[in-house]
């Protein structure tokens, strides 16, 4: 009777944990809704909660969680082989196992949209910066070179101070939260309060994975690659505050990044931010018309050349086995979660930005 009655409360609770599943897939459907009652609803309260619970920490406790995690995956592969070895794999244990590896599955479908997931189904920073991307022609996107160019030449001298002091992970994850509250800026709607920005426990083994950083859905952490040059980490910063604030999807959180590292006090936090944008500004350009970018290029000062000359050794430096596996399935994942392009969404940045720039004017960016 006992085992009758758990087996009714197993399935009980699977049926239950699969309506929420299919609720919560419903509701992602219909963007205006996310946005209002969850983006822009409940959401801010739940991120400012985990920002409040596992922000004062000093290191990266969902990093911890990711390595539990991974070891009770590998103990739990260990038990099925030893299983299928010892030949006790049963229908009834299959049937158990089955159910078991489900309830996880629906708990963590759950926890991850509920928590912040649903964001990826957001109208999102397109309605609330009012801007309309489209199509951009070849001229519109070499202006945005040519500015970005003379914008990194005239900052880059004097953000040459800051770089040491920005070696230092709270001096950097201090300045990006300061990026964020200063005022007088059009994009009000990047408020953003508690900080909870962590170097990731993984740097080291990142840089052979290809990430310089990512955001923890279940403690809502923002993680940083500390290791990578100095120079590119106060935009992975503020992109992975755009995280934090409900951007899901990456082409939103770099113009969420750029937005607020652009206008930064600090000079190298604007040379960061043109220079990530640039990367992908001149990658769309040279595929365009390879004579042009080749052009913008020449016109790069010899300091900017030798960021470019560092950043690119750097990645050689690093290069992996499993890079292209984890690039892979990350666009995968991407591509699942409302981002058709893969790992082109971030470039798609481009498109946003030359958009605001029609909207606001090329002074605004």
């Amino acid at each position: 009777m006992q085992e009758r009655t758990g087996q009714r409360y197993r399935y009980t609770g699977l049926f239950i944990l699969a309506g929420i599943a299919l609720f919560i897939k419903v509701v992602s459907a219909f963007p205006d809704i996310v946005e209002k009652y969850y983006s822009t609803g409940i959401y801010p309260l739940i991120s400012r909660v985990q920002r409040f619970l596992f922000g004062w920490m000093p290191f990266s406790f969902g990093d911890l969680l990711y390595a539990i995690a991974t070891i009770l995956l590998i103990y739990s592969i260990i038990k099925l082989i030893r299983a299928i070895a010892q030949k006790r794999v049963t229908s009834a244990w299959l049937l158990r196992v089955g159910v078991l590896v489900m309830r996880v599955w629906l708990w963590v479908y759950i926890l991850f949209n509920g928590l912040w997931g649903m964001n990826y189904n957001r109208v999102g920073i397109v309605r609330q910066a009012g801007i309309r991307p489209s199509s951009y022609s070849t001229a519109e996107l070499d202006t945005l070179v040519s500015v970005l160019i003379q914008r990194m030449d005239a900052v880059r001298p004097v953000s040459l101070t800051e770089r040491r002091p920005l070696e230092h992970k709270k001096t950097l994850f201090t300045r990006a939260f300061s990026a964020y509250q200063q005022p007088g800026t059009r994009s009000v709607f990047l408020k953003y309060g508690g900080q909870s920005v962590k170097p990731s426990l993984y740097s080291y083994l990142g840089n052979y994975l290809g990430f310089t950083g990512y955001y923890n859905p279940f403690t809502g952490e923002a993680q940083v690659n500390t290791t990578v040059p100095v120079f590119v980490q106060p935009f992975t910063t503020c992109h992975e505050i755009g995280h934090q604030l409900g951007y899901a999807k990456e082409n939103e959180a770099n113009l969420a990044g750029f937005l607020t590292a652009s206008k930064s006090e600090s000079p190298a936090f604007r040379y960061s931010a043109y220079f990530d944008l640039y990367l992908y500004a001149i990658r769309d350009l040279f595929l365009r018309d390879t004579t042009l970018g080749q052009l913008r290029y020449n016109q790069l000062s010899p300091g900017v050349r030798e960021d470019l000359v560092t950043l690119r050794k750097f990645n050689q430096d690093h290069v992996g086995l499993l890079e292209p596996l984890v690039r892979t399935l990350y666009s995968q994942y991407l591509r699942v979660n409302q981002q058709p392009s893969g790992m082109m969404s971030y470039n798609q940045v481009v498109a946003l930005v030359i958009a605001y720039n029609r909207k606001y004017g090329i002074d605004k960016l």
